[in-house]
């Protein structure tokens, strides 16, 4: 399966504005071959855009932002994931939906590990993983931006039987190591797909460092973005995920009575 990845800033506090460049790129990825696009964290409504904004703009589950990303997912015929802020009651999750090409919820998953003060000024944490779903043979989990920096998260989803963890983020300045090092190892340690969905530019004080990527169970199968806008495609297979293990199986050979 083709995945598409979105490296793109957006437009703070804009819902308009970002729904425009979500049907564009959709329609540009499905004419690429892709069937499956993910965007960066909070793409509906920008990351870094202050508690208050993200209270305003925020719907409950299934509200018109979700309504209209089913819409372009079924216009385009591509699978869509992308984040945006979830009301439920007084509180706002960090969430992201994973919409099939006809139009269907797959899941909706809200970030379960809260990045510092930026987060826990605005958001509530999610309280449970996502089930794994199919979409075209590839089984998808998904995390939001800092929980694939929490091995049990990424491990969770390949026990689970993941070919691919599928992850929106808004990762900023001086974190591109994170990117460069810690996701592929993620894919590697894994034995998954991890696609990596950043943003580029800035958004308050924050700088995105971009470096989007696929990551492969392989390492030589890396594919990375730089640090422009730009609508990244790289293949995902399971066979490949089947041959890793082949080679060595970390889920078969772990011990987790040890740990």
């Amino acid at each position: 399966m083709k995945v598409a990845l979105l490296q793109a800033a957006g437009v703070p506090g804009d819902v308009a504005a970002n729904l425009a460049a979500i049907r564009r790129a959709a329609h540009e990825a499905a004419d690429g071959g892709a069937r499956l696009i993910v965007f960066p964290e909070a793409f509906v409504t920008g990351y870094n855009i202050g508690a208050e904004m993200l209270l305003a703009l925020a719907e409950p589950a299934g509200g018109e932002h979700v309504r209209a990303l089913r819409t372009i997912a079924a216009e385009a015929g591509i699978a869509v994931l992308c984040g945006l802020p979830e009301l439920d009651g007084d509180s706002v999750f960090n969430s992201a939906v994973l919409i099939d090409r006809d139009g269907e919820v797959l899941l909706a998953y809200r970030k379960t590990h809260l990045y510092g003060d930026l987060d826990r000024g605005a958001f509530r944490a999610g309280d449970a993983l996502a089930p794994v779903v199919e979409i075209d043979g590839v089984r998808v989990g998904v995390l939001v931006c800092y929980d694939i920096e929490f091995p049990e998260a990424a491990r969770a989803l390949a026990v689970a039987g993941a070919h691919l963890v599928a992850v929106p983020t808004s990762l900023m300045e001086p974190s591109g190591w994170i990117a460069e090092t810690l996701v592929p190892a993620r894919a590697a340690e894994n034995q998954v797909y991890v696609a990596y969905c950043n943003r580029v530019g800035t958004e308050g004080e924050l700088d995105y460092v971009g470096l989007s990527s696929v990551c492969a169970p392989d390492p030589s199968g890396n594919v990375f973005a730089g640090n422009a806008e730009t609508l990244l495609y790289a293949d995902v297979d399971p066979a490949a995920v089947d041959e890793a293990k082949g080679r060595h199986d970390y889920l078969r050979d772990r011990r987790p009575g040890l740990y």
